[in-house]
């Protein structure tokens, strides 16, 4: 297929992940034609207390369920996991909820059963769904998460009656980008659009507004949104949500993008 009659043929999208996580949405982007530039608002890096890990993986007999609110967290909790036990069995009989599609691949790809995903990934509606289950009274949780995860998930749950343990295995920081190349190309020439996968890259993007304010004559981007939370963030920073994925999803955000594009 011709260059030319790719979707995203002559259009400049910047993406807002954190650099090690870029690369798929990267070359799918570039796939369908774009010119992609790479502004990483966020970056991400393990950050657990051993003593915490420790006590919860030692006691994972125990859980009824886990729960994953992202992709990181799958993957720190099992690098983790991989180096105190040999095999997958040592999980037991424990079930495994996610918050998300996305969340629930990174499960899948372990050929593990995800038991438990809402229709919508939300805290509120993971919370709503194990509810709804009728396996919360006096259970036993282990909550999986990352350093800027809202408490709401924990909460619901606890008044439901669960015993939660909350495990953070990672952290989420905001990248400073006043240095950065990419910053300066944005500020000089703008975009098309711009992606956001998350709600920590839309907050470190609002407070970066100044190294990140366009000059007269740059393209203004659409502003992409992932899902319902990043939406919120979107409109409590005062930005425009102008698409957004179908359902929670790199690839649904990326269709959602061809399709507002084309409009």
């Amino acid at each position: 297929m011709a260059h030319s009659t790719q979707p995203l043929s002559d259009r400049r999208i910047a993406i807002t992940r954190a650099s090690d996580q870029s690369s798929a949405l990267r070359e799918r982007l570039e796939a369908l034609g774009a010119e992609v530039l790479e502004l990483p608002l966020i970056k991400v890096a393990q950050d657990i207390d051993k003593q915490t890990l420790a006590d919860c993986l030692l006691e994972l007999g125990t859980y009824d369920w886990v729960i994953f609110t992202s992709a990181n967290g799958v993957k720190h909790f099992f690098d983790q996991f991989f180096k105190l036990f040999e095999d997958i069995r040592a999980l037991g009989l424990l079930r495994i909820a996610c918050v998300g599609e996305t969340t629930a691949k990174a499960v899948q790809a372990l050929h593990l059963k995800v038991e438990c995903m809402p229709k919508k990934a939300t805290a509120e509606s993971l919370a709503n769904e194990l509810i709804g289950t009728g396996s919360l009274d006096s259970a036993k949780v282990l909550l999986v998460t990352g350093n800027m995860n809202r408490e709401t998930l924990e909460k619901k749950l606890e008044e439901a009656r669960a015993i939660v343990d909350r495990l953070p295995v990672y952290k989420t920081e905001l990248n400073d980008l006043s240095g950065d190349p990419a910053a300066a190309s944005f500020r000089k020439q703008g975009a098309d659009a711009i992606l956001f996968a998350s709600s920590s890259a839309v907050e470190s993007f609002a407070a970066q507004k100044d190294t990140l304010k366009l000059a007269p004559g740059a393209r203004r981007p659409l502003n992409g949104s992932i899902g319902p939370q990043t939406s919120d963030s979107l409109l409590n920073a005062g930005m425009s949500v102008d698409f957004k994925a179908e359902t929670p999803s790199l690839e649904d955000l990326v269709d959602a993008l061809v399709r507002a594009l084309r409009g």
